[in-house]
């Protein structure tokens, strides 16, 4: 995390009372600053709420919403619905495994792609799905994945 994140996060933080039933949303205005919620961050909003650290990363790693690791400029969300993963949305992912070196929950040491597993898209007709961004790509193969990823620097 660099100083003009930790900046942005501790301007955001110091916008709440200091309630820890704020703490939920403080992460979600972070999260939506930042694109995710740094270590750092984590314990800054305990510090400043005066609750545990080990509560704050509770509530960050249980909850899908929340990033631990910062965004890559591309998201790809590999639809894993029942349709899709029956289609091979399995194969897709190992495909971007193998290739950019991620799992989901991931961002390439380039910070090019986001991978994440979502459970459904909503385009089981023509799944497998992926989406890159706001781009939704249907009837996937592994090397379909491949050519349309290079599309996006």
């Amino acid at each position: 995390m660099n100083d003009e994140d930790l900046l942005k996060a501790n301007q955001i933080i110091s916008g709440f009372d200091r309630d820890s039933n704020s703490l939920i949303h403080i992460l979600q205005e972070i999260q939506a600053k930042l694109g995710y919620v740094p270590q750092e961050s984590q314990r800054e909003v305990a510090d400043y709420l005066g609750v545990p650290v080990s509560k704050v990363f509770g509530i960050v790693s249980f909850y899908n919403f929340f990033k631990i690791n910062p965004p890559g400029r591309h998201q790809v969300h590999v639809c894993m619905g029942t349709a899709c993963y029956v289609k091979g949305a399995e194969k897709l992912i190992e495909k971007i495994k193998a290739e950019f070196k991620i799992r989901p929950g991931e961002t390439t040491a380039d910070h090019r792609f986001s991978l994440e597993e979502v459970r459904c898209i909503g385009c089981c007709a023509i799944g497998p799905v992926i989406t890159v961004d706001e781009d939704v790509y249907g009837g996937m193969t592994p090397e379909k994945v491949s050519a349309i990823l290079k599309k996006y620097e």
